[in-house]
């Protein structure tokens, strides 16, 4: 039985999993919006705010935990001058969802993914 277990596998190992949200993660940042499933979106919700959360402080600390966990300079980078400063005096909720309907191919759900301005 699966009761109250957390998180979706997507049929990956941790490692896969890790490096499709940080992929996702980094594409996010990045582009301000991405497209996908609304399975991998929801989860992705969760990934993207804890890191807009920690970059709202601009310390080196801070700086070194969130490139630890992207490693990629350029989104850390947008993320902390440009992403992070503008949820300054909200408390959460920096993302949004909207539905696109389902994929031609295997019919999974679409949603489009992006900040709240």
């Amino acid at each position: 039985m699966r009761h109250q277990k957390s998180g979706r596998k997507f049929g990956r190992n941790p490692a896969q999993r890790k490096a499709m949200f940080r992929q996702q993660a980094i594409s996010l940042i990045l582009n301000e919006r991405i497209v996908t499933t609304e399975a991998k979106a929801k989860e992705l919700r969760s990934v993207v705010e804890k890191l807009i959360t920690i970059a709202r402080e601009d310390t080196s600390h801070t700086r070194n935990i969130v490139m630890s966990r992207l490693d990629h300079e350029k989104s850390v980078d947008r993320l902390f001058t440009e992403v992070a400063p503008r949820f300054e005096g909200q408390p959460g909720g920096y993302t949004r969802m909207a539905k696109l309907g389902v994929r031609k191919g295997d019919g999974a759900p679409t949603v489009l993914i992006e900040f709240v301005d």
